[in-house]
């Protein structure tokens, strides 16, 4: 699953705390800050319940992150992905 979350998203530990909560919820993927400076995109796989586990949790974020809006799509599974990971754009 892809998963945009707008709002205060970046220099509050979206990044860190969401790889903290898909790792221990068994997901692989990645997450990374967008340019415009204002979203984060996930990619996230796993058992179904677990990837809506984390959608639920990408609604509301780290404690200091103010959420305007989450969008998901769908997307190709991705073999080789071992590990839940902070990328860099």
């Amino acid at each position: 699953m892809r998963i945009y979350v707008r709002g205060r998203v970046q220099g509050v530990f979206f990044r860190a705390t969401a790889r903290d909560k898909a790792r221990s919820l068994g997901l692989t993927g990645f997450v990374k800050n967008l340019p415009d400076g204002n979203a984060v995109l996930a990619e996230a796989q796993g058992p179904a319940d677990k990837v809506r586990e984390f959608i639920t949790w990408c609604h509301r974020g780290p404690p200091s992150a103010r959420v305007d809006e989450v969008k998901t799509e769908k997307i190709p599974l991705v073999n080789e992905e071992s590990s839940f990971e902070v990328r860099y754009y």
